[in-house]
């Protein structure tokens, strides 16, 4: 298991050419320290494990690595199907040229049109304007603002070893930057 930067991570994401509506995501507080977590996993592409802190309020750091090669039977559960209920989240890349905005724009207006004139779903809304803005991953997201998914714990003890390497790396960013418990 190779430990990269968490930028890296997103960006093996959104490059992976996966059918973006089918990737899924659990994210919450660090068991144990400062920042969050997160997996992200698509069937096609396997499970990539995260974790992040906010060096000050402009700046993130963290590390990740891909855990799992595939989505096997035993960490499907584990990740929320699309019609849970719960949240969502998407990964999107920057609009290449200001043409591209301008096309991304008019999408997403026209999209807003269509299902505020037509009946629609939550879901449904959500999927078409992440087609709108072509966002590379979107998906079901269970997540806890201020504690911890019991998903994301099944996920932390499933791949336990990862998940040790990853607290050390990410503990050592943190002591490098003396960030503690405030921003620096």
């Amino acid at each position: 298991m190779r430990v990269r930067d968490w930028t890296d991570i997103l960006s093996d994401v959104t490059d992976s050419g996966a059918d973006p509506e089918g990737w899924r995501a659990v994210a919450g507080h660090r068991e144990d320290g400062l920042g969050e977590e997160l997996f992200l996993g698509h069937p096609n592409v396997g499970v990539y494990e995260l974790k992040t802190y906010a060096k000050n309020p402009l700046e993130v750091r963290g590390v990740g690595s891909r855990v799992a090669r595939r989505i096997d039977d035993e960490i499907d559960p584990l990740l929320p199907r699309r019609g849970d209920d719960g949240g969502r989240f998407a990964v999107q890349s920057a609009p290449e040229d200001e043409d591209h905005a301008k096309s991304m724009a008019t999408r997403v207006e026209e999209t807003v049109k269509v299902h505020a004139e037509a009946p629609t779903t939550p879901e449904d809304f959500f999927t078409d304007l992440m087609d709108a803005v072509d966002s590379p991953a979107f998906g079901p997201m269970e997540y806890e603002f201020d504690g911890r998914p019991d998903r994301l714990d099944d996920l932390t003890d499933e791949f336990a070893d990862a998940d040790e390497l990853l607290d050390r790396d990410l503990d050592e960013l943190i002591e490098e930057d003396d960030v503690g418990r405030g921003f620096q």
